[in-house]
């Protein structure tokens, strides 16, 4: 019965380790900032978002001044003045919020251009990832980077530089 029992155990072992699963992970922050046409991108786009800031809040600034202006005169202004006025605010504070739209919003130029600039480097990036793990037969690889719930991994695992040299970058 003893034998039956340990040829069981044996049996069950060598099954289960046999479909033992590969895990890795990369750290995509690490990658990504180890690559000089992302930084590069990174920096253009940072450059243009802040022209753009600046832009959108000085249309706000002059929103806000005509405002100001129109409270400082309201009560020397006809009822016909004022609705123009009022109109005119209103007017200006909606190009505000179109311009900032333009360059913000969900379809804006930043965004566009985050696509024309930054996705075809994180594109390479997620083929290589594919590529070594079909290579090396990772069953997941995890990205350790923010907002990951991986309390600990240990760096033996850590593919991170493999696909950077998979990129062709040495670090």
């Amino acid at each position: 019965m003893k034998k039956i029992i340990i040829m069981t155990v044996l049996v069950l072992t060598a099954s289960f380790s046999g479909m033992a699963q590969k895990f890795a992970f990369v750290d995509s922050e690490y990658i990504r900032n180890n690559i000089p046409a992302y930084t590069a991108a990174q920096q253009q786009l940072d450059n243009l978002s802040t022209g753009w800031e600046k832009e959108v809040a000085d249309a706000y600034a002059a929103v806000e001044q005509m405002y100001k202006d129109y409270q400082a005169e309201v009560v020397l202004l006809s009822q016909d003045q004022k609705k123009k006025r009022e109109e005119a605010i209103i007017a200006k504070e909606k190009e505000a919020k179109d311009l900032q739209n333009t360059y913000f919003g969900m379809e804006g130029e930043l965004y566009k251009k985050r696509e024309e600039m930054v996705k075809p480097i994180q594109d390479q990036i997620l083929k290589a990832i594919k590529d070594i793990s079909v290579e090396g037969s990772y069953a997941v690889i995890f990205d350790t980077s923010a907002g990951s719930n991986i309390l600990f991994a240990n760096p033996r695992y850590d593919l991170s530089d493999q696909v950077l040299q998979k990129l062709g970058y040495k670090n």
